[in-house]
């Protein structure tokens, strides 16, 4: 673009495949913390340029009933308040299924420039079955950012971290 924003131009910081599992397991760990406290089992976590976490966010829609309450919007909600857009742009966000439709909206209007996910949607479909509560949307969020104005960075399914995201699943949905 000819006009782009300071924060665009700005390069983020390279993580190694093992600094994204290593990340990708503690997303995981926030997600059967989810479960413990009643609700969904799904965890984000926001990770800076100097591969430091800077918040981690459960899933608060059972507890809160709000239809927004994903992690990935609860986490963009909240780092939207606390940081700019130039760090942001900076930040990776890792989490345990890879981002709704409606997530991938949170992320890309917070400015988070990367987005990690051990799990794909269809994963998650796997899981859910037919759950009035989880009503699956099978749009990959590549395709969603890939309409925008913005680079993106996408990193994800992680097929060795598949079977322990979705573990935390077993038997919640039935």
């Amino acid at each position: 673009m000819a006009d782009e924003p300071s924060w665009a131009a700005a390069r983020r910081a390279s993580f190694t495949h093992e600094e994204d599992v290593a990340f990708l397991r503690r997303a995981i760990e926030v997600s059967r913390r989810s479960r413990e406290h009643g609700n969904t089992p799904f965890g984000a976590i926001l990770v800076n340029e100097d591969k430091q976490v800077v918040l981690e966010q459960e899933n608060v829609e059972a507890e809160t009933h709000k239809c927004t309450g994903h992690a990935e919007t609860q986490l963009c909600e909240a780092a939207s308040q606390r940081f700019d857009h130039d760090y942001l742009w900076q930040c990776s966000l890792y989490t345990t299924g890879e981002p709704c439709a409606m997530c991938t909206g949170a992320i890309y209007w917070a400015n988070i420039g990367r987005v990690v996910y051990a799990m794909t949607e269809r994963d998650i479909l796997a899981q859910t079955g037919a759950s009035e509560q989880n009503p699956t949307l099978d749009t990959p969020c590549r395709q969603i950012f890939a309409t925008s104005q913005k680079d993106v960075e996408v990193v994800g399914p992680f097929p060795e971290l598949v079977a322990e995201a979705a573990a935390v699943h077993e038997g919640y949905w039935n």
